[in-house]
This record gives structure tokens, sequence and C-alpha cells, in this order.
């Protein structure tokens, strides 16, 4: 056998009395992170690794998986004999097994349940035995590695450490974390401080008070309006130092900005003691004296939103607090979405200036399929915060259920996080200390590695689901625990007095200042500034659009030679720069078109729409599923090289152009991606955010965001919004998917003049509604179903001057000469694409007697210009409302009664359709063809 050879086999059988008896997981942890950096484990590990087989492009001639299983092999073979008689280096080893052991799994030993629920399962990694070692070893001084940052200790002093760091009232997941860097930086947080770090008097008494006002607050709503529902915050009352200490560490770290999302549970308090909302407003909200501001529904107390600014000792913070529904996760995404506006606005590309802040309920944290969206977006191009601060206020139940069997499926609530290794802190609620310091830990993560990170703070709610609620009848025992109980301030308030801190008169005194600052009606937090004083800069970005005096109308056609000009420079293209060759007839054709030699296409009119509010200052930013190129080849906003794949964007190279054009090419998500454009729009005016579907039935995934946000914002909030939503809609055979935007339930929504529900049937219409949503003043959604096959339809193109004069219309008249307004006995109301099959069907068989009314706006329906179509047709008869879709869908149930007000007595309105489907569409092919003959024979009075 050769030296090299020998000292192969010696290493590898120092490896197995090492690994004789634990099990592998430890020793593929250390592999991954040799394979990271070889530094970074112990040289004798290092030695042994560098025997084998390289698996980073050198030298592989075993398989990664294949090394994983030796591992595995030695893991399994049984201890060795001469266990007893194990040298100090194979004791030092042993050692570091341990400490690694205590470092992955010491989170399933903390007591960080404050009901002591928890049964805390063996972890044989963690006895002395597994090791190889006894308590005969306990007074040997060690090597701790990288430990607390001492070299050496004995053995006991070893564990004691550990045992406090990683088994008390804090509980840390990180060793799932790739990154070593981030790993050894948390390491240091946790292990330099034991675990328990030391608190000055004046940061105690600061714990103390904050604690003592989130108690006050409850028990004095609970004495005052017994009964009424409040959510309250009994039992997780640590969560407002927790928010106090964000804010505080937020301003020192340089932030300008925390947007914050929570759901109902503890909001009312979080609104007094930490956002400074007045309480007599607060009490006249409970009392029902509270009036609404501006016109609509408005909304329970505890779902809306607030603004303030504090006066931190290191300069002044605004924080935002979202309004949300009952739908909890949901507001999720609506606060990264305001968060990355905010960023966008002032140039915030690190996230050093803006901070989202998100807080959880357990149940919904590892219940709602949203959680998961919006973390798969964390690091994505067109979504990233640069990291959020989530926390769970983890209360172990969720309305009734608090058996973790019903609940999850995984250990933790948290689990779920472990997807974009976030750290995850778990901390007992009972102990204010212990979630001051995970506070910290986990804000300057975020702010050092622009990563998400997760405070799981364990505590118990006193009440049931609400106050009303009588939680003993579904959980009987742990409501005994519950109820015997003492609460947070009192568990604190003894220890700083047993620490001699401070004198039971100090609390009580300060809990009588508190409740007679709630007497008076007065703010209780301090550091608020009021507005009067000083208005947050940002706080009058929807002022301009606010009042009587705005308006829908605006001036949307541009020159000739803009369009001649933007054309030139769409079509300049990087040196070398080589075009799929379908894309470059598409890209050869615009230019044509820009010239006046072929009529313009919908891919065409949209670039130029975008073109030109970029030119005019405006921002657009547009997301979804296959955008940037578009779901049916027509788009083409980024182009690729044939030659080394790299992309190029035309719309982001217009030269004197000051707004900025973002498309993305999203994840495959609907709710969290649409509710992140919503937090966007209502935040940033000055950018129009578009999200299209990659098919308009699509939007049906992201329904809730549709239902509580887009629809009903404004009337329940006051929140303006400017989004636009494109559906591709459209019968071309293609079955029950892909066929149905779902047209009807949008206008089933509509009200109170709160969304506009459109349908351009040509690229001019398109161009113009674009261009509309954004120069507009008046604001409101947009929900526009947007054409397939008429992306290529040979009637559905326009002329030059379409763009150059004109402006959207809401109806569109019948444009054909030929017929005599004086002798049309039939008129044909329809939108979308089955224009272009009754127009195809009156040609051939020149149906002169009948017109064709476009109804391009839907809501608000355009009653004045069809009073002036119908006014035109004086001997008409017959008034017939077509649509390609079943007749219990579509626009028929929801129009007809706006056409019939117009009509009056003059005529019956009679409806052309499909027949009434629990499906939108048939499956055969030949059965779509055969129901649009009826249909369209059906409208033209044919008998065939």
């Amino acid at each position: 056998m050769g030296e090299k050879q020998h000292r192969k086999t010696l290493q590898e059988e120092w490896a197995s009395s090492c690994l004789a008896g634990s099990n592998a997981v430890y020793l593929e942890q250390l592999y991954e992170d040799y394979l990271q950096d070889p530094s970074s484990v112990d040289a004798n590990w290092k030695s042994y690794f560098d025997s084998l087989p390289r698996v980073n492009g050198h030298s592989v001639d075993t398989p990664h998986s294949e090394i994983r299983e030796s591992f595995r092999q030695l893991s399994r073979k049984k201890k060795s004999p001469c266990i007893s008689s194990l040298s100090s280096e194979d004791k030092q080893i042993r050692v570091l097994q341990l400490l690694n052991a205590y470092r992955f799994r010491g989170h399933q030993r903390a007591s960080f349940d404050p009901l002591g629920r928890r049964e805390l399962p063996d972890v044989p990694d963690m006895h002395l035995e597994h090791h190889g070692l006894s308590n005969a070893d306990l007074d040997t001084v060690f090597s701790s590695g990288s430990l607390a940052g001492v070299d050496r200790l004995p053995l006991k002093e070893i564990l004691d450490i550990l045992s406090r760091t990683y088994c008390g009232n804090v509980g840390a997941e990180y060793m799932h974390i790739i990154d070593t860097e981030e790993k050894r930086w948390l390491q240091e947080q946790l292990e330099n401080v034991h675990g328990v770090p030391e608190y000055s008097v004046e940061e105690k008494k600061r714990l103390l008070n904050r604690v003592a006002a989130a108690e006050g607050l409850e028990k004095y709503l609970h004495t005052r309006y017994v009964g009424q529902k409040r959510f309250s915050l009994e039992g997780a009352e640590s969560l407002i130092p927790m928010l106090d200490e964000i804010i505080l560490r937020s301003g020192k770290q340089g932030v300008k900005e925390v947007v914050l999302g929570m759901a109902h549970r503890g909001r009312l308090n979080v609104l007094v003691n930490i956002m400074g909302k007045v309480p007599s407003e607060l009490f006249l909200e409970f009392e029902g004296k509270k009036k609404n501001n501006g016109s609509g529904s408005g909304d329970v107390k505890y779902h809306m939103g607030f603004s303030s600014n504090i006066q931190t000792p290191d300069g002044r913070v605004h924080i935002a607090l979202a309004f949300n529904p009952s739908h909890l996760e949901i507001v999720g995404p609506v606060v990264e979405g305001s968060a990355r506006a905010r960023q966008d606005r002032s140039g915030d590309k690190d996230g050093d200036r803006v901070v989202p802040v998100v807080i959880h309920g357990d149940a919904s944290f590892a219940g709602q399929g949203v959680v998961m969206e919006t973390l798969n977006m964390s690091q994505s191009r067109g979504y990233s915060t640069k990291g959020t601060v989530h926390i769970v206020v983890n209360n172990q139940i969720g309305f009734t259920t608090s058996n973790q069997q019903d609940a999850r499926s995984t250990l933790y609530c948290t689990d779920v996080a472990k997807m974009v290794n976030a750290p995850i802190l778990h901390v007992n609620g009972d102990d204010p200390e212990a979630v001051l310091f995970v506070t910290r830990i986990a804000l300057d993560y975020r702010m050092k590695f622009k990563k998400d990170v997760v405070i799981d703070m364990v505590c118990y709610r006193r009440h049931g689901h609400s106050e009303a609620d009588e939680p003993f009848a579904t959980q009987p025992m742990m409501y005994k625990t519950v109820k015997a109980k003492p609460t947070v301030l009192d568990i604190y308030r003894k220890r700083l007095e047993m620490e001699e801190v401070i004198k039971d008169s100090d609390v009580d005194q300060y809990i009588q200042q508190y409740r007679d600052s709630l007497d008076a009606g007065h703010c209780v937090v301090p550091e608020i500034i009021s507005n009067k004083k000083a208005r947050y800069p940002y706080a009058g970005v929807w002022y301009p659009y606010l009042g009587d005096d705005v308006t829908t109308n605006a001036e949307t056609a541009v020159s000739l030679e803009f369009i001649r000009e933007a054309s030139e420079q769409l079509h300049k293209l990087p040196d070398g720069f080589e075009l799929h060759n379908s894309v470059e007839k598409i890209m050869n054709n615009r230019h044509k078109m820009a010239s006046g030699a072929l009529p313009v296409d919908w891919g065409f009119a949209e670039t130029l729409a975008y073109a030109s509010l970029i030119s005019q200052g405006h921002h657009v930013r547009l997301s979804g599923q296959d955008c940037g190129r578009g779901t049916f080849f027509h788009r083409h906003a980024v182009l690729y090289n044939q030659q080394d794949g790299e992309s190029y964007i035309p719309l982001r190279h217009l030269p004197d152009a000051n707004g900025n054009f973002l498309v993305i090419n999203s994840l495959l998500s609907e709710e969290a991606v649409l509710a992140f454009e919503y937090g966007y729009a209502t935040t940033e005016p000055g950018t129009l955010v578009i999200w299209e579907a990659q098919f308009g039935d699509f939007a049906n995934n992201a329904q809730v965001v549709i239902d509580q946000f887009i629809s009903a914002g404004e009337q329940k909030w006051n929140r303006l919004c400017n989004l636009a939503m494109f559906l591709p809609h459209g019968y071309e055979g293609q079955g029950p998917e892909h066929s149905s935007a779902r047209l009807e339930r949008y206008l089933q929504l509509c009200a109170e003049h709160n969304i506009r529900v459109c349908v351009p049937t040509t690229p001019a219409q398109m161009f113009h509604l674009i261009r509309r949503q954004m120069l507009a003043t008046k604001k409101k959604p947009l929900i526009a179903f947007t054409p397939k096959s008429l992306l290529r339809h040979r009637n559905a193109v326009n002329s030059l001057e379409d763009f150059s004069e004109g402006k959207f219309q809401r109806v569109i008249p019948d444009a054909e000469s030929t017929i005599d307004d004086k002798k049309v006995k039939r008129v044909v109301m329809c939108t979308g694409k089955v224009y272009y099959d009754l127009l195809d069907k009156r040609t051939k068989e020149n149906h002169i007697d009948t017109v064709l009314l476009r109804i391009e706006q839907l809501y608000p329906f355009p009653k004045k210009e069809l009073v002036a179509e119908f006014a035109r047709y004086e001997n008409a008869e017959e008034f017939i409302w077509c649509q390609e879709e079943p007749k219990n869908q579509g626009a028929w149930y929801m129009t007809q009664h706006h056409i019939r007000t117009v009509l009056g007595d003059r005529a019956y309105l009679l409806y052309a359709g499909r027949p009434a489907s629990a499906a939108p569409a048939v499956g055969s092919h030949v059965l779509h063809v055969k129901q649009l003959q009826d249909l369209l024979n059906e409208a033209f009075g044919s008998e065939e």
C-alpha cells in the first residue's frame, strides 16, 4: 500500500471512530461548511475532507450522493469498543460535535412556551454519552472552537453556555441557512451573550412601561366597553415593546419609513400604544359616534390603517399601518408592494431607508398559501424589498383549533420560512427581555443581509377568539392553565422588584398616569410628532387626485411626429444584437406602421402608449406571467439576443424620457403578485401599475384581492388606487378554461363608481385607454378585458390618425356609411370580439337594416352616449344585446337594466347569445362553432 493510500485509510478510520454511533446529519452539515469554506472546519476534518473526491469541478470520481452515503455508512457503525479510552484529540472532536448538535437542535429543548404545554423531546445528539463522553469529562478543559469568544473552557462550562444560549427562553433555528457568513453572524449574536444579554436600568424600565401600557389599554377597554369585540392582545403584551424597539432601532440605523401590516389581533393596542392614535377617537368608534370621513361604507375599527411620525433619538421615522380585511395573511404582499413603491420613490435601492414589518398569526402563517407566495417573492428582482421582519404572534390556537395535528403537518408554524433560508427565532412571550434580545438580532440581520427574518413569539390568548367567545367550551385544559397564569406585567414586575430595579409604587404610579391619560383621551405616545408641527413629505402624494375637480377626461392623443421619432428610437438595437426571425419580422412591421405603410396593430399601439407616458415623465410598471413577451407573442417589450441570450428593453432607452419603464415576468402566482401590485399602486400615484393575467380566468386565484381591496378599498378605507388589470378574454373554442375572464364577476362588484370596466376592440382604443388611466386625475382601478385572436385580426387595426386624434370612446358608433339611419330596423349592441363576428355576418348577408354598437366601457355605464346613438335610429324596432358568453355570464344580467333605462317604453330589449351554462364554454370545437352560428343568427333574426 502506498503512502497516500495508507494516509487515506487512517483518515477514514479516524472519521469512523469520531462518528461511531452518531447520525450523519452532523457530518453532512460539516461537509457543506467545508465546501463553502475549508478553513471553517477543524483541521482533522479538513484533512479528511481533502482526501475525498472533489465535487466542484476538480477530479470528480465519486458523485456527491455517493459521498453522502459513505457518511451514512460511517454513522451506522457500532460504537467503538475502545470508547472509554478515547484520546484527548478524539474527545476534542466529540466536544465540537456536541457543540454543533446544540446549534442544530437546541431549539427542540428550549423553554419558549409560556403555558408549558409543549412536550420537550429527548434529543440524543445533545447527550454526552451519544458522543462518547461522560460526567468524568466535565472538568476537562477543551477547545471551545468559536463558542462565546473563549478559546478553552471546562466541558461543564461549555455545556452551561450551550444550554443557556440554545435551550433557554429563546430557541434559534439558523443552521439550515446555506450562507456561512450569515450563520456565523447569528451564532456570534446568540453565543457572545450566552443567550441572556444584560440590559441597563433604563432599558428595563422602558420595557416594563411598554408592557404596562399594553395591559393597561386592554383592561381599560374591557371595563369601559364590556362585551364589545376588540381582539385583545392580552397574553401577547410583549408585542408592544417589540414594535417599540423596532422603531427606535430603525431610527438608529437610518431607516426613514417602516411599513407595518397585521391582522386584527392586538391592532387597537398597536394603534394607540405604537402609532399614537388618540384614545378619544378610538372611544368614539366603540360608541358608534365616529363620523365617516368621505363617502363609502367605512369599516370596523380593527381593520383600519393609520400613519404617524415618531421622533426617535436618532431621527424621525414614518410609520404606516396598512388597512386590511379579515382575510389575515393577504395584507402581507400588500405591505411588500407599498414598501417597494416607497423604496423606488426615494431611490432606496438597498432597502436602507424603508423596512417592511409584517405581523402574523400562528395558524394563518402555517395555513395560508399566500405566505409561501410572498416569501417566494422576497428575493426576486421585481418584488424584493430587501428583507422583511416577520413577527408571528403565536398564541398557540387558531380560533378554536389548538391541536397541532389539526393545524399543520410541520413541527413549528414557521417552518415554511425555511424555504428562503430565513433565520427563525422562537421566543417566550412572557419574557420581555428575551423578546427584546431577538428583536434586536432580527432587525440587525435584516439590515445587514437584506433578507427575511422571522420572530416566533410564543404566547397565548387570554380570552376567546373575541371577547364574547367562550374558550373553555373547546379548550378546557388549555384555558385552565391560562386562567391560573399571572400576566406578563405581573411576571416582569416581580422580576424587576427582586432585582431592585423598581419599587412596587413605581409601577402603580405609571399605571395610574397611563389610565389618567386614557380618561382624558390624550395621546399616550410622547414621541409622536404632531401633523400640525411637521407633515411627512410624502403625505400629500394623493392630494392632487382628491376633490370635486378631478375628472376622467385627459388629452390622450399624440402627434404623428412623436410616433415617428419614438419608432426610430425603439428600433435601435445594440451592435451585434441578433433578433429571432419571427421577432425581427414583427419589429420591421412596426417600423412600417410608424411610417403609415402598414396599419397599426395591438402590439405597436400598446408600445406607443408606454413610450408616450414615460416621455412625459410618468412611470410604468407592468408585471405578470410572461408579460415581457406577452402570452400571445404580441408585445415583445423585452428582446433577446439569439447569440448570447442577453435581454434588451427598448422602452428603457428612449432619449429625454424622464419616466421609467419596468416590465417583470412574475413568478407563477396570482394572489400574492396582484396584492403586491395593489399595495404599490395605492402608494405611488405617479406610476401606472399594470398586472396582466396569463389568461383572464387565472385571476380567480386572486379573487380575495379583487373583492376585498381593488373593488372596495376606496369605499371601506378611502384608499385611492390606479391599478390596471389586463385580462385576456374571448371565445375561440379553447374549452372551459382560457375562454372567459369572468366579466360578470367584475360587473357584479360595480357600484358607487368604484372601478372602470372596459373591453377595447381596436388598438387605438387600447392606446387611449392606457393613457387615460395614467393621465386622468380621477383615479380608479381599471379592469380591461384584452384580446387574444384579435391581436392579429385583419380588421382590428387602425390608422396613424386614430392615435394623433380623438380619445377613448366609451361607445363606438356604427361607421358603415352605406346604412341609412332612417331605414335601420334593428340595433345590436355588443362588447368585445363578437363584434367582428357580427360584422362579418352582416357584410356577407348584406343586413343593411342593422347597426352594430360597441359598448367599450361597461362601467361606469355610458348612458349619455347610448341615448345619443338610439336617437339616431328613430325607426328602429328591435334592440338586441348580443354576447358570446353564456346567458348567465358575460355582461347581460348586469347591463340590461342600464340599457332598459335608456330605452324606456320604446322597445323591449332582446338577448342573443349562448344559453345558460354552468361552465364558461364547451370543450368541443365543433359545438363551439355551432353555438356561435346560432347566436349570430339570433342577433340578425335569421332562421338558419
